[in-house]
């Protein structure tokens, strides 16, 4: 049954019910934890055990310790990794007194404002959303994920996708030894690499891509001064005609503060259906700071 047929088979099923319960109805279905079980198969059951190993790796904001001196933001920001964390897990760590969702705007007083959070990976339904909406079928394909931290991409390409080869290029020693304990546990190393190394070293590997994943991913880690020499290198090196660059958030939002022009002719924006569902937890905000682009 297609999509088509499916809406006409609702709409019947709709018809007959009374029209005092239909409200009710409806709700259920907004609400309902039945029905995003349907959305839960075998790869979603693969990506939460794999959380869970991470989760036990490493401190609760995910960060490590050669990252302490990362950019500060104006307001107050917490660092919770969406791929290790999502609502429910973070409801747990307030009740809990591990986490704060606000901070006091006054010390001693009753006035506080709303964190910031800030994750530097895809979450579960960001995945799903990346490898079965945005991105077309990768049979074949080479998916680069540059600053691939955790390597939530390198695991929902290989779970969501038939890309030939996922490749990760990550600085930290210590994130890139996580990765590969993941991969080789997870039998994934067929298909999966990840590379101990800058980007900017790897002219070859951006040159012969199809697609690259960017996710907050020089923001936060580096002076301007760097990003502004790292963009210009992928700027310069990816430029494989038809290839297809996947950022968050957008390259306007990313290059304006550095004062960096995009270069004329390089890509152009692909339009992205933001409104399909991919479970309860999805933030249509968050969704919508994905960006697709095909170079020209």
């Amino acid at each position: 049954m297609n999509l088509r047929e499916a809406q006409s088979e609702l709409r019947q099923l709709l018809s007959r019910v009374e029209p005092s319960q239909l409200p009710k109805l409806l709700d259920w279905m907004r609400t309902s934890d039945e029905l995003d079980e349907m959305l839960v198969d075998n790869n979603q059951v693969i990506l939460r055990c794999i959380a869970d190993d991470i989760r036990d790796s490493l401190p609760t904001d995910a960060m490590l310790a050669c990252e302490a001196n990362m950019k500060q933001r104006a307001r107050p920001t917490v660092h919770v990794d969406a791929f290790l964390y999502d609502d429910e897990h973070v409801d747990s760590l307030c009740e809990a007194g591990r986490m704060s969702r606000c901070y006091c705007l006054k010390c001693g007083s009753c006035s506080t404002a709303p964190l910031d959070f800030v994750s530097h990976s895809f979450s579960m339904c960001e995945l799903l959303f990346l490898f079965q909406n945005v991105l077309p079928d990768l049979r074949g394909r080479t998916l680069v994920d540059v600053g691939s931290r955790l390597g939530a991409v390198l695991y929902g390409g290989y779970v969501y996708s038939s890309a030939s080869r996922l490749v990760g290029v990550e600085i930290s020693e210590e994130f890139v030894q996580l990765q590969n304990k993941i991969v080789l546990k997870y039998g994934m190393d067929a298909r999966v690499q990840v590379i101990h190394a800058d980007v900017c070293t790897q002219e070859a590997l951006l040159r012969n891509a199809d697609v690259v994943v960017m996710n907050n991913v020089f923001e936060y880690f580096m002076e301007p001064g760097e990003q502004v020499r790292t963009w210009r290198f992928i700027m310069q090196a990816f430029r494989k005609r038809g290839s297809l660059l996947v950022t968050v958030p957008g390259l306007h939002e990313a290059l304006q503060p550095l004062q960096e022009p995009l270069p004329a002719g390089w890509v152009e924006e692909l339009p992205l259906d933001y409104h399909v569902y991919v479970g309860k937890d999805a933030d249509p905000e968050d969704l919508r700071q994905i960006h697709l682009y095909r170079v020209l």
